[in-house]
């Protein structure tokens, strides 16, 4: 079966690569110049064809896209992001919700009912928060902005402030800030995946995965677990950075859930690793370290019938591979390999 995967880049392009799972091939089939570092992308919910991506750069911008059936994109709108270096976006609740990295806030950018959607106008959460980490933490850094799959709530994770806010909409139409998951001091949260009234977290600055129980609101989150995300973690401090955090929603060719994280930096020849962990009640218990010949592996993204497929990519260096889950989503076999694509950062499948 051939599958198109949109890759998002710390470049001017965004790459769409074809894969054929039955002949194992993966490349390059299309490219579109958009501006610098589009480093992450989200589709509209309603209409296949608009996909939006953040220009990450100190003069914030979002542009959206429009692709057709054969993954060739044209730019049809841009707009700033009302900060710098824009590094997550997702659509919720009819706005485009925007996380400025270095500007320390989130935008949320009504949508309109007619493409491309965007316009100009924008309300803006500023956030205001620091950690212990004098190089990473001195101001507020939102690096997610994620729906929760089954509650009116939004999470942003700062990882200058070690939280992960919980936002709601207020009955005016304004988000606003209701409550909080709490960290270490310079832990860094990065990314957040979800699975049943469970949040995990990875968190950058430590690589450590984090678990809270998270009731509805306004209940308060209740610490469950903090563990490492290698098996023999390197001496703290060190230059390992947990990068993704992804949990596929069990089915019937995968029923047992997993949670997938990514290790940056590795210092291993055999590249950065992919951590597998077996999500058992409340507990993480990690199962296997899938060595993966990247360097840099900052994004990941599922796939295909059941979430079969799990394509990763090296930003610095090695390119994207395409993964298959086997064992029951215990370990991963590489399938396919493009060691062509030029500074991948984050994936979506069309």
């Amino acid at each position: 079966m051939a599958y198109r995967i949109l890759t998002a880049t710390y470049t001017d392009k965004i790459e769409t690569l074809s894969f054929d799972s039955e002949t194992k091939s993966l490349s390059i089939t299309s490219s579109l110049i958009v501006g610098h570092h589009p480093s992450w992308i989200t589709p509209h919910p309603e209409d296949p064809a608009i996909w939006f991506t953040a220009l990450e750069q100190e003069d914030g911008r979002v542009v959206a896209i429009e692709y057709d059936k054969e993954g060739k994109g044209k730019v049809v709108k841009e707009v700033p992001s009302e900060g710098a270096e824009p590094c997550t976006l997702v659509v919720y609740k009819g706005d485009l919700l925007i996380g400025n990295y270095s500007g320390g806030n989130v935008v949320a950018l009504p949508l309109t009912s007619s493409p491309p959607y965007v316009a100009a106008s924008t309300t803006k959460l500023s956030l205001s928060g620091s950690g212990p980490d004098p190089d990473r933490q001195l101001s507020s850094h939102p690096h997610q902005v994620i729906p929760h799959p089954t509650r009116d709530e939004l999470f942003v994770s700062d990882l200058g402030d070690d939280k992960t806010l919980r936002l709601a909409k207020s009955a005016d139409g304004v988000w606003e800030i209701r409550g909080h998951i709490s960290y270490n001091g310079g832990s860094g949260p990065r990314h957040v995946a979800f699975y049943g009234d469970n949040v995990y977290t990875i968190l950058e600055l430590t690589s450590f995965v984090a678990a809270h129980k998270v009731p509805p609101l306004p209940a308060d989150p209740i610490f469950l677990i903090s563990t490492p995300t290698k098996r023999n973690p390197f001496p703290y401090p060190n230059q390992m950075l947990a990068a993704e955090i992804l949990v596929p929603i069990p089915n019937e060719q995968f029923p047992t859930p997993y949670l997938y994280v990514s290790n940056r930096n590795d210092p291993s020849p055999e590249g950065d690793t992919i951590s597998i962990f077996a999500i058992a009640n409340d507990a993480l218990d990690l199962i296997s370290e899938v060595s993966t010949g990247l360097n840099h592996v900052r994004g990941m993204a599922f796939g295909g019938p059941d979430s079969e497929w799990l394509v990763a990519g090296g930003t610095n260096g090695g390119g994207v591979k395409i993964f298959r889950r086997v064992e029951g989503g215990k370990n991963l076999k590489q399938i396919a390999h493009d060691p062509s694509v030029q500074s991948p950062t984050g994936f979506a499948w069309l």
